[in-house]
């Protein structure tokens, strides 16, 4: 049996490259970030449904992350590689949706439209993490994934102040009922252009290992496919099945009277959905992508597993900032909750400029990531910065004016450079390059996954524990983060071996 050799090590350049593409999803994703929810609320959606209506982004995620990843491990074209082709269709998909979605004439419009954007979006993001595991050794993935939040943070803090600065060049920031400012239509444009114009910079400035030298790298242990017994799978599929359809019944027969949200439905169909599919995994051919896929789920590497509840409390956090930031500056420090009057869109317009500038920390975190790794290991950095996030977020409703938030988004963008990097690169050494693509749609299941509890919670939760206040929201997903941290500690650290020197390839 052969030795799997180490990948050589990269040039700054080459990471540069294979990670600018990272510039245009972000600038898509913080577009939709910062702006569907105040798209939503013009359109005439109530703060207490913007949940539900971001539920296209999780279930499309969910469903799009581990087929691109499972097709993504099995393509390959000698021109644009094995990841490209998903960066450059994904690409222009979303380049459509962002025209589109400013112009969506209904409510119902624009929540179709979020799924699409979101899907186009998934397409391209998806590989860009296998891409990074496929090209660089284990010992410079840190830097890589660094490289990745440095884009992500430079993006984003551009995107997020365009409908700011739109209106400081003259460009009006209110519009008739029922219609979108032109600040947000014409910077859902420029994102257009901007994220089809990096994407098509990676395709075109990088290159690929074919799969057999990319195989040959292997720094993985391999999956065991022995790992989970018939039996196993049996009681995980029945427990599964038993779990949603308890849910469900709880929420039919007691939801009225406990005024429960209709979205909880949504989490036990789920679960018994699950539940099916492992049971039809086990009847189904051996070599059939869908059982593989759903077998893969069920033999996740331990460190996978442990990573998985990091992941969800971190974004669980996450969610509750951007779904619920603009309300609550809006109320807090400009004193209306009426998403048509002045003084709300210029409260958004501010939280556009706090997005970026956590975007900007971010960028700033990335540089300093890598040598805090160094310094204390990737575990304890991952708690440092989640630390200054959660802190942060239970900072806002707290603060002197609304300038002072800067400095809650100062903590959040440190922990938002480190949830974009730390994860995968403790994750590095725990997944087969074969697998690369699949394994890391599946890992961003824990990304969806508590985005999904978010939209089916936060709008009960905000009436029935925070009297319809969105800082108590803001407060509980600063306390969310805080506990991803400490979980982190549980995750032990990946092994480095040396590698070769930079090489082209």
């Amino acid at each position: 049996m052969t030795t799997p050799s180490q990948k050589p090590q990269l040039s700054f350049w080459q990471i540069w490259n294979m990670c600018f593409g990272f510039l245009g999803i972000q600038f898509g994703f913080a577009l939709q970030n910062a702006n569907v929810s105040r798209i939503f609320q013009t359109l005439g959606a109530e703060m207490d449904q913007l949940p539900g209506l971001w539920l296209a982004a999780p279930l499309t995620g969910l469903i799009v992350q581990p087929i691109i990843g499972y097709f993504s491990d099995r393509t390959w074209h000698p021109t644009f590689g094995r990841r490209r082709p998903y960066f450059l269709v994904g690409a222009i998909l979303a380049s459509i949706a962002l025209i589109f979605m400013p112009n969506s004439p209904t409510l119902w419009i624009a929540a179709g439209t979020l799924w699409v954007l979101d899907a186009s979006i998934n397409i391209s993001m998806e590989p860009f993490r296998a891409f990074v595991g496929d090209q660089l050794p284990v010992s410079q993935r840190a830097k890589g994934y660094a490289m990745q939040s440095f884009f992500i943070g430079v993006g984003s803090v551009i995107a997020s102040m365009l409908p700011w600065m739109l209106e400081k060049w003259g460009v009006a920031n209110t519009a008739a009922a029922g219609e979108v400012p032109d600040t947000v239509r014409f910077a859902f444009y420029a994102g257009a252009g901007v994220m089809f114009g990096a994407l098509l910079w990676t395709v075109l400035s990088t290159r690929e290992y074919p799969p057999d030298t990319l195989h040959a790298f292997d720094e993985a242990a391999p999956v065991d496919d022995a790992a989970l017994d018939a039996q196993s799978a049996l009681r995980q599929a029945i427990g599964w099945l038993v779990a949603g359809a308890v849910g469900l019944g709880v929420v039919f027969f007691f939801g009225a009277d406990a005024a429960l949200p209709r979205e909880l439905y949504l989490l036990g169909a789920l679960a018994v959905a699950y539940g099916v599919l492992l049971l039809i995994a086990r009847v189904v051919t051996p070599d059939n992508g869908f059982a593989e896929v759903i077998r893969d789920v069920q033999r996740m590497p331990e460190t996978m597993r442990k990573l998985a509840v990091v992941q969800f409390f971190s974004w669980f956090a996450l969610f509750c900032m951007w779904i619920y930031t603009t309300a609550a500056v809006a109320a807090i420090y400009y004193g209306t909750t009426d998403p048509t009057s002045e003084a709300y869109n210029a409260g958004g317009n501010w939280v556009g400029v706090l997005f970026a500038a956590y975007n900007a920390f971010a960028a700033l975190a990335a540089v300093f990531i890598p040598i805090m790794a160094r310094r204390f290991g990737l575990r304890v950095t991952h708690l440092i910065n989640l630390a200054f996030g959660g802190a942060g977020l239970i900072a806002i409703p707290w603060l002197p004016n609304e300038n002072w938030l800067l400095l809650s988004m100062a903590g959040v963008g440190f922990a938002w450079a480190s949830i974009l990097s730390m994860p995968y690169a403790l994750l590095s050494d725990s997944v087969p390059a074969r697998k690369m693509g699949v394994y890391m749609g599946i890992f961003n299941f824990f990304i969806v996954i508590p985005q999904l509890v978010a939209v089916a919670s936060l709008g009960y939760l905000l009436k029935a524990l925070f009297d319809g206040s969105p800082a108590g929201i803001l407060m509980m997903g600063g306390a969310s983060m805080l506990l991803s941290g400490l979980l982190t500690l549980r995750v032990r650290e990946p092994q480095y071996t040396a590698a070769p020197a930079a090489s082209a390839h």
